[in-house]
């Protein structure tokens, strides 16, 4: 696995499950108060595995599952973690009746699934990580940072996960 640079971008392929969740995982424990992912890509492209990881590494005790019918699941770990699914929202006013808003602007962490649904509301600074179905069980995973502390986490990411 090599990762490509553009532009502060982070591009790699992940070979099957067990490695989305070990990369999911290795994010997470960098995680902090306050993050937002937006998690972006079709269906059966690995946004639920990304997000198990990601509670893996932050220590997560509970099982994790897609909200997809309850659209927020909330976890604990060092501090609040809302796992967001937008899948089933007809339009971003729908989420804003459910207080979406004070999830992404609170002090928890925010892991959002179909967060393209709701570009225009995320803050200023978050996360995005694209999923793509490559076939089988590999996965193209492209993470863009928007703000100085994605950024700073994209690299801290790098030298944890793909330094020799």
């Amino acid at each position: 696995m090599s990762p490509i640079l553009e532009l502060n971008t982070l591009d790699f392929i992940s070979h099957s499950e067990a490695q989305t969740l070990r990369l999911g995982a290795r994010l997470g424990k960098l995680l902090q108060s306050g993050d937002v992912l937006a998690l972006i890509g079709e269906l059966g492209t690995g946004k639920t595995r990304w997000v198990q990881g990601v509670c893996l590494g932050l220590e997560v005790s509970h099982r994790v599952i897609s909200p997809t019918f309850t659209l927020v699941n909330e976890y604990r770990a060092s501090c609040p973690i809302y796992h967001i699914d937008l899948y089933r929202l007809e339009n971003i006013a729908e989420g804003m009746s459910f207080g979406l808003d004070e999830y992404l602007y609170g002090s928890g962490i925010v892991l959002m699934e179909w967060a393209d649904r709701a570009l225009d509301i995320l803050p200023d600074g978050y996360l995005a990580i694209e999923l793509y179905h490559l076939g089988d069980t590999r996965r193209r995973v492209v993470l863009r940072p928007y703000g100085t502390r994605f950024q700073r986490l994209i690299n801290e990411f790098k030298k944890s996960t793909f330094a020799k």
